[in-house]
């Protein structure tokens, strides 16, 4: 367990690096920089920025010092932003983006193997074939278009619910709803498939010949059996919701994490560009490995250190 954490732990620093210094390699190669789109901008103020924010020194030595800012999780100060660091940014939208996203994560991991399994059981059934055609839904209808039509329906429409921004609770129980459809469907569709494969293992049949109970069959063996490969999505899943949708956040509003992503682009922020990406990819890379973790804790039989290696 701990050669597992150690191996796994150096890997995702790797991975970390490399996506530092991709990032920043893209982000230098295009043509100009944030401060020539400030076309009367004086000669010495446009030199004074770019010495304020180290554009004058070699782009070697901008990695350099950018990557010791990383190392003590200093993102820098962004270009367009006088009041707020990188950081603040992302302590400010972070908090936001999560809760949709952990509340959407909840909705998604409790209807949706639970539809799946409900499914399965039913096969060629009408509750097959209504939790199949939410799937479909979901997994085809964009989430801006569910979002759009949430707004329409049940907040114009009805008025049931708030159309958009960000307050009270209630301003986020929309934005959770339509954020959770496609994962939800993805992992209804995921459990409907594994739900079959094992209800037709020979362990089933057997268990079920010995007179135990159809709950306790499917509870305790089959469930259990197919929700192993289930768990396996939850860490991008999850990474995707806890850190937000750009497009749900934009529609309805919200001011989290990806409000200031669409900022940095439009605006060629670098500091902020880098830093949402950099702590977006920490953020999946941890839930990977949180997730293997947990799927070995769901089935001991999983090796996570081959013997000889």
């Amino acid at each position: 367990m701990r050669k597992y954490l150690l191996k796994r732990f150096l890997l995702s620093l790797l991975t970390i690096w490399i996506i530092i210094t991709t990032t920043f390699i893209l982000m230098h190669s295009v043509p100009g920089n944030p401060f020539r789109t400030e076309s009367k901008m004086p000669k010495v103020v446009y030199q004074n920025l770019l010495r304020k924010y180290g554009l004058d020194k070699p782009l070697g030595e901008q990695y350099i010092i950018y990557l010791g800012k990383i190392v003590r999780g200093d993102f820098g100060d962004s270009m367009k932003s006088r009041v707020e660091t990188v950081n603040d940014m992302i302590k400010r939208g972070f908090p936001v983006s999560a809760f949709i996203g952990l509340q959407a994560l909840i909705i998604a991991i409790t209807f949706g193997p639970a539809l799946g399994a409900i499914a399965a059981l039913n096969q060629n059934k009408w509750p097959d074939y209504f939790s199949m055609v939410i799937a479909i839904l979901g997994i085809s209808v964009p989430s801006f278009i569910m979002g759009t039509a949430f707004i329409q329906f049940l907040a114009k429409n009805i008025s049931w619910l708030p159309i958009g921004g960000w307050g009270t609770y209630s301003h986020s129980i929309l934005p959770s709803v339509a954020l959770a459809f496609m994962p939800l469907a993805q992992l209804a569709r995921f459990m409907r498939s594994s739900m079959l494969e094992v209800l037709g293992q020979d362990y089933i049949k057997t268990a079920t010949s010995k007179g135990i109970t159809r709950a306790a069959v499917v509870l305790k063996h089959a469930v259990r059996n197919a929700i192993l490969p289930v768990v396996s999505m939850l860490g991008t899943i999850a990474t995707n919701l806890l850190v937000g949708s750009f497009v749900i956040e934009k529609i309805f509003g919200i001011p989290g994490l990806g409000m200031f992503f669409i900022l940095s682009i439009g605006n060629r922020d670098y500091p902020l560009i880098m830093g949402t990406t950099i702590f977006y990819s920490i953020v999946l890379i941890s839930m990977l490995l949180f997730v293997d973790i947990a799927y070995m804790l769901i089935d001991p039989r999983i090796k996570l250190v081959k013997e000889g290696r």
